[in-house]
């Protein structure tokens, strides 16, 4: 059975005062996990803002779940970004003068999604939601901050670095979280990361060097 693409990526090339890459293609389908890894000031970060329309490609095209991001009025794209995409950095981007719970109420507010607290128990911030973004550890911040995407309930993750705050066993936990979201909504993750034990664990690995996307598993 042919399956839809979530993302498609055609002949992406990106330079900035030299060229990081190019002609890079890259499909994405439904419960698909995808990681991106390199040495830094591969193009990794920037490859990835481009696939999530954080910047728009010089050359080549990006496709959201068929459409072609330039040529999407503004109106349409920034309906995509609401309520599809869902990024995670490793600088969280909470509102900082919120609780942890507002930030959440911000993001189903938004997007129109459901704060599960299932969720906030696996990710150990129950007991700390009502706390200030501020009295909070970095570690706490960043999994409040994947809770804010999973809120939203997103066809499409983006995740740059999104457990470099975290201890190796609550990394992996997230990894595995992320996993069965992917797997019960039918979503796709693609995961920028320089720790290569977590992106073994996604379904396909590509290194990007030499100018050139590898898929090495």
């Amino acid at each position: 059975m042919l399956l839809m693409n979530l993302l498609s990526a055609k002949n992406l090339s990106h330079s900035f005062e030299y060229e990081l890459f190019s002609d890079v293609s890259l499909e994405v389908h439904p419960k698909e996990s995808i990681a991106i890894v390199g040495m830094s000031g591969s193009g990794k970060s920037t490859l990835l803002h481009l696939l999530s329309t954080l910047l728009t490609p010089k050359k080549g095209d990006v496709f959201l779940f068929g459409e072609n991001i330039k040529a999407m009025k503004k109106k349409r794209l920034a309906e995509i970004k609401r309520n599809d995409l869902g990024l995670v950095f490793q600088s969280h981007y909470l509102f900082k003068g919120f609780s942890a719970l507002e930030n959440l109420e911000v993001s189903q507010i938004l997007s129109q999604g459901v704060i599960d607290k299932e969720l906030l128990v696996k990710l150990d911030i129950e007991h700390c939601i009502h706390q200030k973004v501020t009295e909070l550890s970095g570690g706490q911040q960043q999994r409040v901050s994947i809770a804010r995407v999973l809120t939203k309930q997103p066809r499409l993750i983006f995740a740059d670095e999104p457990t470099g705050n975290l201890d190796t066993k609550t990394a992996s936990d997230v990894m595995e979280l992320f996993f069965e979201y992917l797997d019960h909504n039918n979503a796709a993750m693609i995961l920028v990361t320089h720790d290569e034990t977590l992106a073994y664990m996604c379904d396909r690995v590509y290194k990007l060097e030499n100018k050139e996307l590898v898929q090495v598993k």
